[in-house]
């Protein structure tokens, strides 16, 4: 088994870190007290290649794999964790459904400029009566002549509004729960489509979330993604791969968390000397230093797997469960070796705690992850 990057996982790595230092971390303070959204940085994330990372070059991609992807991921969050999910939710929650299910000409519509970073994705398939439970959605799809008419809700979307497009799950035939449901690629400009309420959020704050409606919504039939009765299969498949990116994005916080505890214990002074010399400090640093090692190897089996193209559903959620709690665990002790400076936002540390709460939550709660994991190991 070789633990080591490759010197392509290397190159890129180190280019995503520099970017980040130069480009996003110099804005992510006031663009998180802003709630603001710059979609300059992605372009400028696309003119490196990194909204296409997995894709082959003929999508529109740089041809890599899923490895590189969750180490951009992981780069962009130590910094900054509404820019890392901004990638991760447009690479693994847009993306890849139309990559594994589109036909062709879906492929050259809608991944290419996706890819390319000309157009932004999303996902919809939360609603205010159905998260956990996706079977027991109210969004509707009736099929009338050439298209099918999308009426309901989904909220908590990641990149709402400010996508161009939407992988949106709705009840073709509602009888039938789960095996009634089927996914379709919704333009932003299609008649019968808005945007409804941005969310005010305790973190990722410059990642936009919002409600987006649809009220007698119109879709061709040629943007439906897959066959009917399909979609459930769809929405779970692609949170399996989502979920690498969230596990990527919980080990960016953590690290970054860490090396921020970690330069301030060495220069404060308690009693005469650094409290990272002080047992009480210097253990916890350790702790967390564990914590996120153990996540990121994790995260990167569960991304390697994907990338050779084996069964990686419960490496991906023990990834995301693990990487989730240590990330909150280890932000929150950042917090306490800062003591009250890591209460005040004069110190990026209270900015990571809060960001770190999102990842136990979003893509399958920790709790749907024990769910998963537990079946997946009875059925061994």
């Amino acid at each position: 088994m070789i633990f080591t990057l490759s010197e392509e996982h290397q190159m890129i790595q180190k280019m995503v870190r520099d970017f980040a230092k130069h480009e996003v971390e110099p804005t992510a303070k006031e663009r998180d007290e802003e709630e603001r959204f710059d979609r300059d940085l992605f372009t400028k994330m696309a003119e490196l290649g990194l909204t296409g990372i997995p894709w082959p070059e003929e999508y529109g991609g740089i041809g890599s794999d899923y490895l590189t992807y969750v180490v951009a991921v992981e780069e962009l969050s130590k910094v900054c964790a509404s820019t890392g999910v901004t990638l991760s939710a447009h690479t693994s929650l847009a993306c890849w459904p139309v990559y594994t299910f589109g036909t062709e000409e879906q492929k050259q519509e809608y991944l290419k400029p996706m890819a390319r970073g000309e157009k932004i994705g999303a996902y919809g398939l939360t609603e205010p009566g159905s998260g956990s439970d996706a079977g027991g959605m109210k969004t509707t799809a009736v099929k009338n002549g050439n298209e099918y008419i999308l009426n309901g809700t989904k909220i908590f979307i990641t990149n709402g509004g400010i996508a161009d497009y939407y992988i949106v799950f709705a009840a073709l035939e509602p009888d039938k729960k789960h095996k009634g449901t089927t996914a379709f690629i919704v333009e932003k400009d299609f008649a019968g489509f808005s945007v409804g309420k941005k969310e005010k959020k305790l973190g990722i704050r410059s990642s936009p979330t919002t409600e987006i409606i649809f009220e007698d919504c119109r879709v061709p039939l040629k943007n439906r993604l897959g066959e009917e009765g399909e979609g459930f299969k769809i929405a779970m498949m692609t949170l399996d791969g989502g979920r690498n990116g969230i596990a990527a994005q919980a080990v960016g916080i953590a690290q970054g968390a860490f090396e921020a505890a970690t330069a301030y214990a060495k220069e404060r002074k308690q009693f005469g000397r650094p409290i990272a010399e002080q047992q009480g400090i210097s253990f916890k640093l350790a702790d967390m230093a564990t914590a996120i090692e153990a996540s990121r190897l994790l995260t990167y089996q569960a991304a390697w797997l994907e990338s050779e193209g084996l069964p990686y559903g419960k490496a991906s959620a023990m990834s995301k469960l693990y990487a989730g709690d240590a990330a909150m665990k280890v932000t929150t002790e950042a917090v306490q070796i800062f003591g009250g400076y890591g209460y005040t936002k004069d110190y990026p540390v209270e900015r990571y705690m809060r960001d770190a709460k999102i990842t136990q939550i979003y893509e399958g709660t920790q709790e749907i992850q024990r769910i998963v994991i537990s079946r997946m190991v009875m059925q061994s």
